[in-house]
């Protein structure tokens, strides 16, 4: 009896030590439990979108308190308690294993993330830097496009002023113009007015000769009044004649004021016949322009001052009259005389 009340006192003893044991290991266990919640509810305040999973591990927690009040209570199964408890705290190790997988990935991402907005953002400020550039270049381009504006407005007055003037200098031109037509117009007056009076004077002095006539402006000496056929030597004839020319020509120049430039121009002209070629001359051009200059030599020879003469040969090429009759010939070798201006 007293053996049987030993072993059930020793029975009695290491219950309580068990339970002891027990409850200690799960306080231990609630209060790792404890710290792995805190530590999965830090971990949801970084992860968003697992409201879901700390709330499924907040039920655990509930369940696993509710056992452990109904283990103090009951003791009878606290061994299976304390198995589902590891069970259940391994699966919430495994979850707590993956969701910190899940935050780092998620952090590796925000990581990744903030370096892809770092590099927006030194873009962002490179490109700011630019646009700064090109404001400033843009700010100096107005600037010089004002300059530019003015430069234009100077120059469009500085052409409206020369538009002016030269329209004033186009009037004061048209009136100089007009003066000097009117000018000219007298000049020519008195040019004919010389010209008239010059060609009766030689009329009086050379008398009515058939072979010396006045056809239009010009006085026409006939070729054999002063040269020898094919010849450009003035003949004695001719020489009186051309003298009693330089007479008249010396008087008018004394008449005509010096302001009027004048000449008389000295034409030679030859009929359509054409040279022999074995001769002095070559051709009718030669001939007529020899005795042209023939004239002239002889006038200043005379007197006559040699700004007022000109000598041309104009060959066959100027008839008074077509045909091949000898008169036609003899009316078309000529020398003219034509009071002209310079």
């Amino acid at each position: 009896m007293a053996v049987r009340g030993r072993r059930r006192e020793a029975r009695s003893d290491v219950w309580p030590a068990f339970v002891d044991v027990l409850s200690n290991l799960l306080l231990v266990f609630i209060f790792l439990l404890s710290i792995f919640a805190l530590l999965q509810f830090l971990q949801t305040r970084e992860i968003t979108g697992k409201d879901t999973v700390l709330n499924r591990l907040n039920s655990q927690i509930a369940e696993l308190t509710e056992l452990l009040a109904m283990e103090r209570a009951g003791k009878q199964d606290s061994a299976d308690q304390l198995a589902n408890l590891q069970a259940s705290l391994q699966t919430a190790m495994a979850e707590r294993d993956r969701l910190k997988g899940a935050a780092d990935t998620q952090t590796a991402a925000a990581g990744s993330a903030e370096g892809q907005i770092a590099i927006i953002t030194k873009a962002l400020e490179n490109e700011k830097v630019v646009n700064q550039k090109s404001l400033s270049q843009i700010e100096i381009l107005n600037q010089q496009i004002a300059a530019l504006r003015r430069q234009i407005g100077a120059l469009e007055d500085a052409l409206g002023a020369s538009e002016k003037r030269d329209t004033e200098s186009q009037t004061k031109i048209a009136d100089l113009g007009r003066r000097l037509n009117v000018a000219l117009a007298q000049r020519v007056q008195e040019l004919s007015r010389y010209r008239s009076d010059f060609f009766g004077r030689l009329r009086e002095i050379l008398g009515n000769r058939p072979d010396i006539t006045i056809v239009g402006d010009r006085f026409v000496f006939q070729s054999e009044v002063l040269f020898p056929s094919g010849s450009d030597e003035i003949n004695d004839e001719g020489r009186v004649e051309m003298a009693k020319l330089a007479e008249a020509l010396k008087v008018l120049e004394g008449e005509i004021p010096p302001e009027i430039a004048w000449v008389l121009r000295v034409d030679g002209h030859t009929d359509a016949r054409p040279l022999s070629g074995s001769g002095r001359f070559r051709n009718n051009w030669e001939l007529s322009a020899a005795r042209a200059i023939a004239v002239v030599r002889f006038l200043v020879e005379q007197g006559v001052q040699p700004i007022h003469l000109v000598a041309a040969g104009f060959g066959e090429f100027q008839p008074l009259e077509a045909g091949s009759t000898d008169a036609a010939y003899s009316r078309n070798r000529r020398i003219e005389l034509k009071l002209t201006e310079r």
